[in-house]
């Protein structure tokens, strides 16, 4: 297994000396097992970079949003195989009770916010909240 830190910062991406060191990217983790199967944790600035590196033959993409605040979304729309002509993605994030993942992402990946509907966006693969699987999670406060 192979894990890769794109971007560890939290809420504002920033870049400078000062950051060199632990790099300046929002939330943005690559995970790839001994079959070469990628999952990515958070979709921060730092996907941005991980995205440009998959292999264009890369098959499948997994997506899982923990959670939808900005830093950890706001990448999305820049993730490169997103673009590419083959090869699915499919993004995971929390249920909610009232909106679906796509209608709740959608509220960020369309203008004004964002000049990319998240229509745009959707090409072979699915966004689906998690209740169609069962994550395990630690609380974690921060």
């Amino acid at each position: 297994m192979i894990v890769r830190l794109w971007g560890t910062r939290g809420s504002l991406a920033s870049s400078g000396p000062e950051t060199a060191g632990y790099g300046g990217n929002t939330a943005a983790v690559e995970i790839v097992n001994a079959d070469g199967n990628i999952l990515v944790l958070d979709a921060g600035t730092g996907i941005r970079r991980l995205g440009a590196a998959i292999d264009p033959s890369a098959e499948r993409v997994d997506i899982l949003l923990t959670h939808l605040h900005m830093d950890h979304i706001q990448g999305l729309g820049f993730f490169a195989p997103f673009f590419r002509p083959t090869g699915e993605i499919h993004v995971w994030g929390p249920a909610s009770a009232t909106m679906d993942l796509r209608t709740r992402l959608t509220r960020y990946l369309s203008p004004p916010l964002f000049p990319v509907r998240i229509r745009d966006l959707d090409k072979t693969g699915e966004i689906l909240d998690t209740s169609v699987m069962h994550v395990k999670a630690l609380r974690r406060f921060y």
